[in-house]
């Protein structure tokens, strides 16, 4: 399945290299709603605008992935949140995983596959639910 470009996606990390690099992979992947934010407290200050994903680095200064992630998911549970991360230890994975993380990405060699990877997972998800909820029509036949 393609993925769906018009995902509204934000980039979080205090890492500008790193973002500038995640941006343009996604552009040439098609998306074009990408915003970048390089801390968790701007991230935050802008849910209102609803996106659809978060790659959100795990390790910044004055407030953590894991915090951010936390605020995110109260705002809204259903913005798919991605960490990007630098620790490739387990524990920090399964941590962010059980906070409501949707995946967990280690930066380094194959980080830029594995965000086109995660995209197309998040996309099938997507359809997925989509498939399963009932249409208003196919509520109404079955009362």
């Amino acid at each position: 399945m393609e993925t769906n470009k018009n995902f509204r996606i934000f980039l979080v990390d205090d890492d500008t290299f790193c973002m500038g690099i995640y941006r343009q992979h996604l552009a040439s992947l098609g998306y074009n709603d990408i915003t970048g934010f390089g801390n968790g407290h701007d991230c935050l200050n802008h849910l209102t605008e609803q996106p659809d994903v978060i790659f959100l680095d795990y390790e910044m200064s004055n407030l953590s992935g894991l915090e951010v992630l936390k605020k995110i998911k109260r705002v809204n549970p259903d913005i798919f949140v991605v960490f990007l991360s630098g620790q490739a230890s387990i524990m920090t994975a399964v941590n962010a995983l059980k906070f409501g993380a949707f995946d967990y990405i280690v930066k380094g060699m194959y980080e830029l596959d594995n965000i086109t990877k995660v995209l197309n997972k998040i996309a099938d998800v997507i359809e997925l639910m989509r498939r399963k909820k009932p249409s208003m029509i196919n509520k109404f036949f079955t009362l």
